[in-house]
């Protein structure tokens, strides 16, 4: 996969939590240079949105742990359509899906999606889940209607694999999303099925890709 058809493909990110809007605005002239996405905290999405509006912008919910109230992540997604966020990814709630409480994991994925015409990614945090809890989650996001699963949000303990990339693939477009910082990283993700890959190194990974 050469440059120009892998960079549609990366979600560009910088989510860190001493973000500036310095940093945002670096970020986005990157993806706008090389065609990239960008995803950035909810806090600077509008200002995202009038400096580079032609970049696809992603910004996330409930993030990084997902624990936030229902109605705080629906509001919260609400608020970062309206400031022009093009997609979401909301963290699910895993210790209500690791306790059982399927039901409520997926009314919370429910109400956010049927309260923006945009789409939403739900984030799985896979490193901290067995394959039967990352299948149930894909199941939930399924029924939520959601656009994509992606892998993690990057603070825990691991990121993406090749495995999970290949079992959440199985139900949703993946987002791979958590320690790809190359070329081959993010092509292993790629060949695995993902669609979307989300990093903080979009530009050293466009820099590994064969130009033509």
């Amino acid at each position: 996969m050469n440059r120009r058809e892998l960079a549609p493909m990366i979600d560009h990110t910088v989510l860190g939590p001493e973000t500036t809007i310095a940093d945002v605005e670096r970020l986005l002239e990157e993806a706008a240079e090389d065609g990239m996405n960008a995803c950035v905290p909810p806090c600077f999405a509008e200002e995202a949105t009038e400096y580079a509006p032609d970049v696809t912008l992603a910004t996330v919910v409930g993030f990084p742990h997902g624990q936030h109230d229902h109605d705080v992540k629906r509001r919260e997604g609400v608020l970062a359509w309206k400031a022009g966020a093009d997609e979401l990814d909301v963290v699910i709630n895993v210790g209500r899906l690791q306790a059982g409480e399927y039901e409520a994991v997926a009314a919370e994925l429910e109400e956010l999606v049927a309260a923006v015409p945009i789409p939403v990614k739900v984030i799985l945090e896979t490193a901290l889940l067995s394959d039967a809890e990352k299948r149930r989650a894909c199941e939930v996001a399924v029924a939520a209607d959601a656009a994509m699963v992606k892998t993690s949000t990057g603070f825990a303990a691991g990121g993406a694999t090749v495995e999970d990339v290949e079992l959440m693939s199985e139900y949703l477009p993946v987002k791979a999303s958590g320690g790809i910082g190359t070329y081959q990283e993010a092509m292993a993700m790629i060949d695995a099925g993902a669609e979307r890959i989300g990093a903080s190194s979009g530009v050293a990974i466009l820099e590994g890709a064969p130009e033509a």
